[in-house]
């Protein structure tokens, strides 16, 4: 049995009447491997292009230039930051952005004060190109439109109404962007024997991602446990579903597991939103999902709960000393890279 990854026009598939073909696509592919594309989705492709640019021309900088963009506060959710491995070789570089640019932000928006410690640490922006926040701003809004249209596709597939999966008037997001340089030491037989992005699956509902590059980096894990390329479709969104996603379903949608490896001639970027319910929302198995009576392994528990000590559980497990340490004492961290490191 083979499990592609369909390539959906969310626009039909979304449309009163939509082919059932395409739902039946939409369910197998979310039960057996957790990812769709999607395309005719209503992101301009201007903002995409527009945003690649200026986001380029942040990566593009020195290295020194660069560090000036790190969290002030050591926090690893905020600004530049690069990740070496063991010996020192640049794995990844990446640029993160908070929903809110600060706590200030996040009440004036309505985020209760009880969660607003969660963008205590301000985002970073580069001084000399303004324009960068607005267009991160809008790519971030486009791509919460994209999982909510997702969302909706994803309980019609199942035969439920469009709105079977919880809204919130202020859902949680995040946005990341990841860039893997390319990989030319040699002793790595195979561009394949080295992950540049550990396999994982997201703790979203879902994640709506922009990859660009020349090769096909990103893969997907199959249910009989060996690893599928994605396609890099011209024009296309990859939708990730999330942890969150099959907590909602009592495990009938299956979490996307995925990894990066090494390969290509050219940096391989991709710009990833994080979508999640509002941080008040209790997520438990929803009731179209569980007979009565049945017992489930998904306990009820609050999204705030999840996220609330998101920074100290990432750390525990991937930190580096001396990240912790800067974390620790509230002072940038900028890694350490070999001699021979890409993005010196």
């Amino acid at each position: 049995m083979t499990f592609p990854i369909p390539v959906i026009d969310l626009a039909a598939a979304t449309a009163p009447g939509a082919p059932a073909e395409l739902l039946d696509a939409v369910r197998e592919a979310t039960e057996t491997v957790g990812i769709i594309q999607v395309i005719n989705h209503g992101v301009p492709e201007s903002l995409i292009t527009d945003f690649n640019q200026h986001i380029g021309r942040l990566l593009d900088l020195p290295r020194d230039r660069k560090a000036e963009l790190a969290s002030p506060t050591g926090h690893p959710y905020r600004g530049w930051r690069q990740w070496p491995d063991d010996f020192g070789r640049l794995e990844l570089e990446r640029f993160n952005v908070g929903q809110f640019d600060n706590a200030e932000h996040a009440r004036a928006a309505g985020l209760p004060e009880e969660y607003a410690g969660l963008y205590a640490h301000e985002n970073v922006w580069p001084a000399d190109d303004p324009d960068l926040r607005e267009l991160t701003f809008r790519y971030l809004g486009a791509g919460q439109s994209v999982a909510e249209r997702v969302l909706g596709l994803y309980a019609r597939a199942q035969g439920l109404p469009d709105d079977a999966f919880p809204a919130s008037p202020l859902p949680y997001l995040t946005f990341t962007v990841n860039n893997y340089p390319t990989w030319t030491y040699p002793d790595t037989a195979n561009d394949e024997d080295k992950l540049l992005l550990l396999e994982h699956a997201d703790g979203s509902a879902v994640t709506i991602l922009a990859q660009g590059g020349d090769y096909e980096g990103l893969q997907i894990q199959l249910p009989d446990g060996n690893w599928l390329p994605v396609p890099i479709t011209p024009g296309a969104l990859q939708v990730f579903s999330g942890t969150l996603l099959t907590r909602w379903t009592n495990g009938r949608l299956r979490p996307a597991r995925h990894r990066v490896v090494a390969g290509g001639s050219v940096t391989r970027r991709s710009v990833a939103i994080f979508c999640y319910p509002g941080l008040e929302q209790v997520l438990k198995p929803l009731s179209p999902f569980v007979d009565p009576g049945e017992e489930t392994d998904y306990e009820p528990v609050t999204q705030w709960e999840l996220v609330k000590d998101g920074v100290a559980d990432y750390l525990k497990v991937f930190g580096r000393p001396a990240q912790v340490s800067a974390w620790r004492e509230g002072r940038p961290y900028v890694a350490e890279l070999a001699e021979n490191s890409a993005g010196r």
